[in-house]
């Protein structure tokens, strides 16, 4: 569907394809490789839960970033994000077991702007709790 998406067809309230993005820790110590934040509390499960956390956690940046590729695969081009923002309203706990943790993103159209701009508000969740508030794209499409 990507690449074809262009503005006049796109209407208020258009759902984008929602996708689910496993963690493992596996993935939280390769993000603290590539981002340099190798804070404890993204791979020592001892001191994340020495510091009052259930269990060690996402990045946040990390939580954002694959929240956001349901808008640029539905899009086809990161490219044509504008702006995007979030707030952070919960963690998510990555266990260390096979299964890790999950975040769950679904999106919709919540406006059409000028400027083949259109308006996506955006939700993500672990484990059936938002994790992501007020989190919103702004893209402009062909």
């Amino acid at each position: 569907m990507a690449a074809g998406i262009r503005y006049s067809d796109v209407a208020l309230g258009t759902e984008l394809p929602s996708a689910s993005f496993p963690l493992a820790r596996v993935d939280l110590v390769r993000y603290c490789g590539a981002s340099g934040d190798f804070n404890v509390i993204h791979w020592n499960e001892r001191l994340a839960t020495s510091v009052g956390l259930p269990n060690v956690i996402a990045h946040g940046m990390l939580t954002m970033a694959e929240a956001i590729r349901v808008v640029t695969d539905w899009v086809g081009d990161p490219g044509a994000l504008v702006q995007y923002g979030v707030r952070f309203t919960r963690p998510v706990v990555v266990p260390d077991n096979d299964h890790g943790a999950t975040l769950d993103v679904s999106a919709k159209v919540t406006e059409l702007l000028d400027d083949n701009c259109v308006k996506i508000t955006i939700t993500a969740s672990c484990e059936g709790q938002t994790v992501l508030g007020k989190a919103q794209a702004i893209v402009r499409l062909p």
